[in-house]
């Protein structure tokens, strides 16, 4: 995997991330039980999220250790192989509390590599 594909993959995660904390932004928790396409909608973010981080070189992750990696691909995995019994609080939380660290993580990834 070069470089390139890498910086493709981070900018999916960074822009698919800011995607899912814009689509919550002025809403409520109460929101997710009742739009069933919200929820469709975030928990598609998060699997892309994740997918993309899957496909980072070893050797990337390795040099932004601030970014969750495990984490990110795990709660992909459990997305996509648990999607009958989702946690809508966990994913929630994830967007709101978890997502603008490392979207500012992302965006500094990204100027680096860039450079």
């Amino acid at each position: 995997m070069t470089q390139h594909d890498d910086m493709v993959r981070l900018q999916h995660m960074q822009d698919h991330a800011l995607e899912a904390v814009d689509m919550i932004g002025g809403r409520s928790r109460s929101d997710l039980d009742q739009e069933r396409m919200l929820e469709l909608a975030l928990v598609r973010l998060i699997e892309i999220i994740g997918e993309a981080a899957a496909k980072v070189s070893e050797g990337t992750q390795a040099k932004y250790p601030n970014i969750p990696w495990r984490e990110i691909i795990d709660m992909r995995n459990r997305l996509v192989h648990g999607y009958d019994s989702v946690d809508l609080n966990i994913l929630w939380d994830t967007i709101e509390i978890d997502l603008p660290p490392v979207i500012a993580e992302l965006k500094k990834i990204v100027i680096d590599l860039g450079s």
